[in-house]
C-alpha cells in the first residue's frame, strides 16, 4: 500500500472539516475557532507523521540495500574462506603437521630464527635403491616409491614424528620438536615407529611381488638422540624448517652402517630405550667427522614382542626384575643360572 492509499482516509477528514469550517456551520465564534486550532494542530501533526513515515520508507530502503550488500559482502567472504581453507590444505602436504599447526595458530614465527634442542632423530634409505628400479618403467616406479613413501609417513604421523624431509627415498624425521612428550618417551616413539615400519615393509613385500616387483624394496635404518639448532634455515623469501649439527650426521653414518632391514642406534638412545627394547650390542664404528669410535646397538625388537614369541622371559615387579633373553642363553644354561639363584634366596 502506497503512503497516499495509507493517509487517504486522514485526507478526506481534514477536508471535511475544513468544509464544515468554510461553511460558517458554527453559530457561537468560540467553538468555531477553537474548533479551526484543534484542525490546525491536526494537520501539523498529520503532516508530521507524513514525514516521519516518508523518513523511515527510506531508512528501510536504505536498510534493505546494506542488507543485500551485507549479504553479498558474506557470500563473498565465506568464498574466499572456502578458497583459503583450500589452499591451505594444498600448503600443508608441503609441511609437517606440527609445523603447520604452530604456523598457522601462530605459534611459530616465519622468519629465520633457530634453537638448541636434545631430539631424537632418524634416518631411513632403500638398499640399492637404484639396482632396485633399473627394470622398473618410470610409472611403475612413481607409484611405488609413493606407496612406499605414503605408508611409512603414515606410521611417523602415528608415532609424533616431525618430517623433515623426503631425499629421493630417504625419509628424515625427529621427534622432540615443536611438540615433546619428554626425551625418554620421544626416543622410544622413533623406535617403536622404525619397528613398526620394518613390519609393515614385510607386508609390503607380498603386495609387490603379487604385482611383478622383482626386488621389494629393503631399507636400512639409523636412530641417534643428541642435541642438535633446530629452526628455519634459508632466506628471507625461501626457507626450510630443518636441523642440523654432528648428531644429524652421526645418524646418517649409522644408518649406512646397519643391516639390511635392521636398526642401528646410537649409546644414548640405547641408554633411554634400554628398558623397552631388546638390542645387542655391535663392535664401535669409526665414521666420517667423529674422531672417536661410535658405539652402536642393533635393534632386536620390543621385550613386549618378544616376550609373547617366547624368546624372551620379562618379570617385574616392586624390588624385583627378571629378564632372560632365550636367544643368547640356552635353556639348560638358564634353569642352572635361575636355580642358583633360588639357591642363595634360601640360604639367606
Amino acid at each position: 500500500m502506497s503512503m497516499d492509499d495509507l493517509f487517504a482516509a486522514e485526507e478526506q477528514i481534514i477536508a471535511s472539516a475544513q468544509q464544515l469550517l468554510d461553511s460558517g456551520r458554527f453559530a457561537d465564534r468560540v467553538d468555531g475557532k477553537l474548533y479551526q486550532e484543534l484542525l490546525k494542530d491536526y494537520q501539523k501533526l498529520f503532516r508530521t507523521t507524513r514525514r516521519l513515515m516518508r523518513l523511515s520508507d527510506r531508512n528501510e530502503e536504505q536498510l534493505n540495500a546494506l542488507t543485500k550488500e551485507q549479504k553479498r559482502a558474506n557470500e563473498l567472504i565465506a568464498q574466499k574462506n572456502k578458497e583459503l581453507d583450500a589452499l591451505a590444505t594444498k600448503l600443508s602436504k608441503y609441511l609437517s603437521p606440527q609445523i603447520y599447526h604452530s604456523i598457522f595458530t601462530g605459534a611459530q614465527n616465519v622468519e629465520i630464527n633457530s634453537s638448541r634442542k636434545k631430539l631424537t632423530i632418524f634416518f631411513s634409505d632403500v638398499v640399492n635403491f637404484t639396482e632396485t628400479t633399473d627394470k622398473l618403467e618410470s610409472e611403475d616406479l612413481t607409484h611405488l616409491l609413493n606407496r612406499y613413501l605414503t605408508e611409512m609417513t603414515n606410521i611417523a604421523l602415528d608415532h609424533g614424528a616431525t618430517i623433515d624431509k623426503y631425499i629421493g627415498d630417504a625419509i628424515m624425521v625427529f621427534f622432540g620438536d615443536p611438540e615433546s612428550k619428554g626425551i625418554k618417551e620421544d626416543a622410544r616413539a622413533c623406535v617403536r615407529m622404525a619397528i613398526a615400519m620394518l613390519r609393515r615393509l614385510r607386508e609390503l613385500h607380498a603386495e609387490w611381488l603379487e604385482l611383478g616387483a622383482e626386488q621389494p624394496f629393503h631399507l636400512r635404518i639409523g636412530i641417534n638422540t643428541g642435541y642438535v639448532t633446530v629452526g628455519n634455515f634459508g632466506s628471507e623469501d625461501r626457507m626450510d624448517y630443518t636441523i642440523i649439527g654432528s648428531s644429524v650426521n652421526l645418524t646418517a653414518r649409522l644408518q649406512s652402517h646397519a643391516e639390511i632391514d635392521g636398526i642401528l642406534m646410537g649409546h644414548e638412545t640405547y641408554s633411554l630405550v634400554k628398558d623397552e627394547i631388546a638390542v645387542e650390542e655391535q663392535p664401535p664404528i669409526k665414521v666420517k667427522g667423529f674422531a672417536e669410535e661410535v658405539r652402536c646397538y642393533k635393534v632386536l625388537g620390543l621385550y613386549d614382542d618378544l616376550v609373547s614369541e617366547g624368546s624372551v622371559i620379562r618379570e617385574e615387579e616392586d624390588g624385583f626384575k627378571l629378564l632372560l633373553d632365550l636367544q643368547k642363553r640356552d635353556r639348560a644354561e638358564a634353569i642352572a643360572a635361575l636355580e642358583a639363584i633360588v639357591t642363595r634366596l634360601k640360604q639367606q
